[in-house]
């Protein structure tokens, strides 16, 4: 079983900066692609950033140029930078991770984790 504990979310003013961090624990054996979500009210939810366990980034278009995702390997552990912040970037962010198992016929199983979310508030 994997765990995600997301922080590093707050109220902040626009044009203002927030680092988000979330940390996977538990029975680790290999952490794949990891990842960010946010749902503001009423919405559904959306992909923000997405990292590969070599590097390889993918951003939503209404981030990009803004917002940085990263990751540290050795500490499971992956990051976003948000710059230049929005009132329309207010939701709750959530952390995304898919995690692989060797099964004893060297084949993998896969499964995707979500974290408990954290609030970013950006007011005008």
């Amino acid at each position: 079983q994997v765990q995600l504990v997301e922080s590093g979310g707050g109220l902040v003013q626009a044009g203002g900066s927030l680092r988000l961090s979330c940390a996977a624990s538990g029975t680790i054996f290999r952490i794949d692609a990891m990842g960010w979500y946010r749902q503001a009210p009423e919405k559904q939810r959306e992909l923000v950033a997405t990292i590969t366990s070599g590097g390889d980034t993918n951003y939503a278009d209404s981030v990009k140029g803004r917002f940085t995702i990263s990751r540290d390997n050795a500490k499971n552990t992956v990051y976003l930078q948000m710059n230049s912040l929005k009132p329309e970037d207010t939701a709750v962010y959530y952390c995304n991770a898919d995690h692989s198992v060797r099964n004893y016929d060297y084949t993998y199983t896969s499964r995707n984790y979500w974290g408990q979310g954290t609030q970013v508030t950006v007011s005008s």
